[in-house]
């Protein structure tokens, strides 16, 4: 009896083909050009697969919908060429790039007539300060299962209490806050600061790292990474010209540019690089621009430049140019 060809055999895609074809979906997506993949994996469990994304996308952009139509393709078009079924792709945006100067335009007056209609007040982002809970957890669970196992083991077992409880207990009657001796308050101490700082962490939002936007669209809440920011304004004034070396630190109040001038006139230079600064921060979006502050130096080749030509009075009235130096 002969076996059917669709049964003799299996055809099994790799895991590294659907991470190359969710990769190069990503960048089809959008405009050519416009997202780069940096990262992608993928793992393949019988008929279905997982497909994460890590990609960049342009700036400015509304981001919820610019993910979501790269999520869309990535798994439509890797469903389609691999024969597996993409439940769901996960899309993670790394950074932003800055687009074209001819494709500019548009987006940002939509960004600015939605950002006009919707209004509202950014919110800060909360942190959930995972490490913080998570180490104050394990450590009070394994003292109370400590203490709980001595117990139980006295009243149930009727043993004696553990030798280490009793020592404890003993030096705490007569160690106490109230009994003038230094340990027993320096621990008080030490456990009072303790509660001020893990209810500090309660009450305060955290993710100082991140600064928050004005809303893109109703109920949406949009942060921007303080480090990006720095390196759009540090893209910003590197394009000036005779400007080197630049270092941008954004912080959540101020944001400070040191520049090196390698040739033309000081307080020119001073003038391109604030209006750079200025509009790079600007379109940022952020609900609360920094206040900036410039520092410019010049490198030690620079040169003043020599003063241009003096307009000199002519005998019969006429002005006539004259060079400076004779």
């Amino acid at each position: 009896m002969s076996t059917p060809a669709a049964d003799r055999g299996s055809t099994t895609v790799a895991d590294r083909a659907v991470r190359r074809i969710a990769g190069q979906a990503a960048t089809e997506a959008l405009a050519p050009g416009e997202v780069r993949t940096t990262r992608s994996t993928a793992s393949v469990r019988g008929r279905r697969a997982r497909v994460d994304v890590t990609v960049t996308l342009p700036y400015p952009a509304v981001l919820d919908d610019a993910g979501e139509r790269v999520r869309a393709h990535v798994a439509d078009r890797t469903a389609r060429l691999t024969g597996l079924a993409v439940p769901a792709a996960r899309v993670r945006v790394r950074e932003l790039s800055l687009r074209e100067e001819g494709g500019v335009g548009a987006p940002v007056e939509e960004s600015a007539s939605v950002e006009a209609r919707v209004g509202g007040r950014a919110r800060r982002p909360w942190s959930s300060r995972r490490v913080p809970v998570a180490v104050s957890a394990c450590a009070a669970a394994v003292v109370c299962g400590v203490f709980l196992y001595d117990v139980v083991a006295v009243r149930t077992a009727d043993r004696r209490p553990a030798r280490w409880r009793a020592d404890l207990m003993e030096w705490l009657t007569t160690h106490g806050p109230d009994s003038g001796v230094w340990p027993g308050a320096a621990v008080a101490f030490a456990v009072f600061c303790l509660g001020v700082w893990l209810l500090v962490l309660a009450v305060t939002p955290g993710r100082r790292g991140r600064l928050p936007m004005r809303p893109p669209l109703p109920g949406v809440h949009a942060v921007l990474d303080r480090r990006a920011m720095a390196s759009l304004v540090r893209d910003a004034v590197s394009d000036c010209p005779g400007i080197t070396r630049v270092r941008v630190d954004v912080g959540r109040r101020r944001a400070r540019v040191r520049a090196g001038l390698a040739f033309g006139r000081e307080e020119d230079a001073r003038r391109v690089v604030t209006e750079a600064a200025v509009r790079a921060l600007t379109s940022c979006g952020v609900a609360r621009p920094p206040r900036l502050r410039v520092r410019l130096r010049p490198e030690p080749a620079w040169r003043a430049p020599a003063p241009g030509p003096v307009a000199v009075p002519a005998a019969d009235g006429d002005s006539t140019p004259e060079s400076g130096v004779r």
